[in-house]
């Protein structure tokens, strides 16, 4: 196949164990770019889950028998492939949750009683709703404040507004490592030690960045970061959030039952040890060993080659969809964004644009992508987007400008 040999990976081979990438749409070859939307998944993760369902399901932490010490076994060495992949010091550092969404809401509350009447929460212009209506909330219950670091004509967040932002009232400062709708990719470092200079909890929404480039938690200095298992070759329904042992022990849980009390009374309960004390009733087991199945996967070609195969993939894709007249791409240059590309065609709904490639077997996103008050900011309802993965290639690309050009000539823009 053309133009599947990039930066050092053999993306031909890679497509080879991603049986839904065969598939044929509206007589097409599927060309699916719309990873950051949910990723899809290796054979690898598929028998990994099948195994566990053929050879071992059980429920974890509450048998001595043999299939469930092999189930509890499996899961809790999913919890140590997370640790490791984001450099975590152990798996009590690892709860497992269903996605990001759920893992900044266990946030939200868990450190809700943290904050009162004239504290602050700081989060970016550019956040996905995840990791703005959890803490828009959880300011209206305490009766904080919460502020909003702006962004400037790029994309890109403004130096000043992080400085003049996170103040000494500021409680929790929350971040989005890399936009899903404008792709820039932050300094998060740098917002980390600012918060932590005027006292704040620093937690990275990582969603898009994990997925897609080297993460290590002690390296950008965060107390928590959060991530889901879908957008990165994992099963849906899958979702990490990190924490420091000592953050982590001093958080409330917010879902209370089975698996995470330690000793129970009619009148007052005990909390597990980490990181069961956040994960209770009967977790997604089968999904959990998926995650640590990717994260195999993932290690195996090594996150550095993917990050360097999207950045030249992405570059190649800037190059040409800037030719196409009365299309607009927004956010920053190619060197300063993931593998995220949202852009209008002057005259076209971005649903409309999205409609047309489907029928030439692409699959991109058209709409506000979760981030209606950015939108806004930009000045439009929304934006079509294209997203890449390893598994993506120029000949996609290519594709899609030419679908591009369809677009213009069928609406004659």
């Amino acid at each position: 196949m053309i133009g599947t040999r990039m930066k050092g990976l053999d993306v031909g081979k890679i497509m080879a164990d991603f049986p839904i990438l065969n598939r044929v749409v509206n007589g097409k070859p599927l060309a699916y770019l719309d990873n950051s939307a949910t990723s899809q998944k290796p054979l690898q993760v598929m028998e990994a889950i099948s195994h566990y369902y053929a050879h071992s399901n059980s429920n974890i932490h509450r048998g001595v028998h043999q299939l469930s010490a092999e189930s509890t076994a499996a899961y809790e060495e999913a919890h140590s492939k997370a640790a490791a992949f984001i450099g975590a010091s152990s798996m009590e550092e690892i709860v497992f949750t269903k996605n990001t969404t759920e893992s900044i809401n266990l946030l939200a509350y868990g450190l809700g009683s943290r904050l009162g009447k004239g504290d602050e929460i700081v989060v970016t212009q550019m956040e996905h709703h995840s990791n703005l209506v959890p803490w828009q909330q959880a300011a209206k219950r305490a009766g904080a404040t919460l502020k909003f670091i702006e962004i400037d004509q790029k994309g890109e967040l403004k130096m000043e507004s992080i400085e003049g932002s996170i103040t000494k009232k500021t409680r929790v400062v929350s971040v989005v490592h890399a936009s899903n709708a404008l792709g820039t990719v932050n300094d998060i470092r740098m917002i980390g030690e600012v918060a932590h200079e005027n006292g704040s909890v620093f937690i990275v929404d990582g969603a898009q960045s994990v997925p897609h480039m080297p993460v290590d938690v002690k390296a950008i200095g965060c107390d928590f970061l959060a991530f889901s298992g879908h957008k990165m070759l994992g099963p849906t329904g899958t979702g990490v959030l990190f924490g420091r042992r000592d953050m982590l022990e001093e958080t409330e849980p917010f879902i209370f039952g089975g698996d995470m009390i330690r000793e129970v009374s009619f009148g007052e309960s005990r909390w597990n040890a980490l990181p069961w004390k956040f994960e209770a009733g009967t977790p997604n087991i089968s999904g959990g060993i998926g995650l640590g199945a990717a994260i195999d996967y993932l290690q195996g070609i090594g996150m550095e080659k993917i990050e360097e195969q999207e950045k030249s993939l992405t570059s190649y894709a800037f190059k040409q969809l800037e030719t196409i007249k009365g299309l607009k791409i927004y956010g920053p240059p190619p060197e300063k964004r993931i593998g995220v590309i949202s852009f209008n065609i002057s005259g076209v709904h971005a649903h409309d644009v999205a409609e047309i490639l489907n029928g030439e077997g692409i699959a991109i996103r058209g709409g506000h992508h979760c981030a209606m008050p950015l939108m806004h900011l930009l000045g439009v309802a929304g934006s079509a987007r294209a997203s890449f993965y390893l598994y993506n290639t120029r000949e996609e690309v290519d594709r899609l400008a030419a679908a591009l050009e369809k677009v213009k000539k069928i609406f004659s823009v």
